[in-house]
């Protein structure tokens, strides 16, 4: 014969986490662990794009703006066309 457990006793242990997805998980911590990566994910965007040089113009237009607002800013192909002159100018720490 087997005992049945009564009622009152719990077959789940209570210090058992609970599993994301299931019926008793805790949907905070789901959803703060996918706002976490969506904040790694533009932390590398952000990384890549700097380190590419994909913001060098709009970083040099407010830096115009900011400092020199009297004066027009280059077009992005002149910005372009001298950065490009000056690296070949200056090669620096590049490999080619």
């Amino acid at each position: 014969m087997t005992a049945v457990p009564s009622p009152s006793v719990s077959l789940r242990d209570p210090a058992a986490a609970p599993v994301a997805g299931a019926p008793g998980a805790d949907a905070g911590a789901v959803r703060r662990a996918l706002a976490a990566l969506a904040r790694a994910g533009r932390g590398i965007r952000w990384y890549v794009t700097t380190l590419m040089g994909d913001t060098a113009y709009a970083t040099y237009v407010a830096h115009h703006r900011r400092h020199h607002p009297d004066e027009p800013a280059l077009s992005e192909r002149q910005f372009w066309r001298q950065r490009m002159d000056d690296q070949d100018r200056n090669p620096g720490a590049r490999c080619c």
